[in-house]
């Protein structure tokens, strides 16, 4: 029979909001309670009988209430099958059955967010009450598990609507939200002694927010100079670093962000030529950005960025003399790069829970381009469609970078049309100076319509990289084609949220 009667309960958490009403519904149905410490007080002050867990167990709460469930007669009850074989074995050692465990965690996170004292952090690490969740999961067949304050609501229902009975459906249900939260308690464990490291910022993305960052930034830069790194300063950063990743077999390149965009970049025979080319792109953008370089950076080219307000500059090294002259703005934050290696899986915190991905490490190479139009690209062209790949690439969606001589000189991004950003970017270009005729184009995501492909036309762009994919390809190959463009697909889209 898939229903099963709840007959005895161990209730263990730490918080205990919500629980009252589990409690009261429990004890009308003529359950048996077993709990410890705190959970046991809290009953009792509901009047309602409890047996302490340390009955069943003939052991106390030990070594300061690292030990108090983990016994077999506690395991034996929750674990064994309700099977011929088992509840024999339960019967020869006094082991009651316990069809229903109870458990909300030692908040860690919590902690975590809260303190930087080690000792604290550990001793809120949960071994007993991730345990009784595992073991209570695992038994799905027979045992319910409630794993968290958050799933009181469910539970309680389940409770209301089958007369103190759980059914098969609800039992997997809470067995896997336990796996859920087992396993995002075990990760953010492993974080913490992964990185080893926790440190409190300033403030969030804005002064009212609270923020801490958790890693280890020294394993990643040597920090030279400047005021304490930001919470948008990381953020900036991380955008930065995976940008000039792109580039770092390439030649003297310098890029400029602001709010993770590129509003420069520029690859050049020298980092100095590289930074002008990089700056020309957006003069004005460039006040308060995050810059970032791929070659070491001399004098001269230390004398040419200090002209400018910055918050960030990050090169691979930097001479003695440039530091020294970098380091008289107090304010301005100095790393030297280790290493440009990248996590291969991304997170993002979300709704009530995090999402994971794999990283977005890839980038073509002209060996990944397709022609689609009559006419192929140039040397020349390829060259700068893979430059504008990249740029694009690191663009928030929709995205359009223009390039021309491995130089961004104008962006469309954040938009919600693909025409829009097409319209920003050549708007953008002609803002500052350049000319689009003679440029090329790269979309990070396919063309819906051929409008954005007219409109480069009309700007004299002379090659696209996109990646294809729409039912209107074809649309957008005939705009190159009856004007004399070259378009090439990767087959890749690269769209950024």
């Amino acid at each position: 029979m898939s229903d099963k009667k709840i007959q005895s309960a161990l209730v263990s958490v730490y918080y205990k909001d919500g629980l009252a009403p589990i409690i009261q519904e429990l004890h009308r149905q003529g359950v048996v309670l077993y709990s410890t410490g705190g959970t046991q007080t809290f009953i009792e002050s509901l009047g309602i009988p409890v047996i302490p867990v340390e009955t069943l167990t003939s052991y106390p709460s030990i070594l300061d209430g690292r030990v108090k469930t983990l016994h077999p007669k506690v395991f034996g009850g929750i674990l064994a099958r309700r099977e011929p074989d088992h509840l024999s074995q339960l019967s020869t050692y006094e082991i009651p059955e316990l069809d229903l465990v109870i458990v909300d965690l030692y908040p860690f996170e919590e902690t975590l967010a809260s303190t930087s004292d080690e000792a604290a952090i550990i001793e809120k690490i949960d071994i007993g009450g991730i345990s009784l969740i595992r073991a209570a999961a695992k038994n799905f067949q027979d045992v319910a598990v409630v794993p968290s304050r958050e799933d009181y609501a469910f539970f309680l229902r389940v409770l209301q609507e089958n007369n103190g009975a759980t059914t098969l459906a609800a039992r997997q249900t809470l067995a896997r939200r336990a796996f859920q939260v087992s396993s995002q308690y075990d990760t953010a464990i492993f974080t913490y002694f992964n990185h080893g490291h926790q440190e409190t910022l300033r403030y969030g993305e804005n002064p009212h927010q609270q923020a801490v960052f958790r890693g280890h930034l020294d394993d990643m830069f040597e920090k030279l100079a400047g005021k304490a790194i930001s919470f948008n300063n990381l953020v900036d950063i991380d955008a930065a670093v995976g940008l000039m990743r792109e580039f770092i077999a390439d030649g003297p390149t310098f890029a400029i962000l602001k709010h993770t965009n590129a509003c420069g970049v520029a690859t050049r025979s020298t980092i100095l030529e590289a930074w002008h080319a990089a700056l020309a792109a957006d003069n004005l953008s460039a006040f308060g950005g995050i810059l970032i370089a791929n070659a070491p950076l001399d004098l001269a080219t230390a004398q040419a960025v200090d002209e400018i307000f910055y918050e960030v500059l990050i090169a691979p090294s930097f001479s003695p003399e440039a530091v020294e002259l970098l380091s008289k703005k107090k304010n301005r934050i100095l790393l030297r790069i280790k290493h440009f290696q990248y996590h291969e899986r991304s997170f993002r915190s979300l709704l009530n829970g995090v999402i994971e991905q794999d990283t977005d490490l890839t980038i073509e190479t002209p060996a990944d381009f397709k022609v689609a139009t009559k006419k192929a690209p140039t040397e020349a062209e390829i060259s700068d469609l893979v430059f504008a790949n990249k740029c694009v690439k690191h663009l928030k969606s929709n995205a359009i970078a223009l390039a021309h001589n491995k130089q961004l000189i104008g962006i469309g991004c954040g938009q919600t049309s693909r025409v829009d950003s097409m319209r920003h970017a050549i708007e953008k270009a002609k803002r500052f100076g350049f000319d689009p005729k003679g440029s090329v184009m790269a979309s990070d995501a396919f063309f819906p319509f051929p409008d954005s492909v007219e409109l480069a036309h009309q700007a004299g762009v002379t090659a696209v990289v996109q990646p294809g994919g729409s039912i209107r390809d074809q649309d957008s190959i005939d705009v190159c084609d009856a004007n004399g463009m070259s378009m090439v697909i990767t087959g890749v889209r690269h769209f950024k949220h």
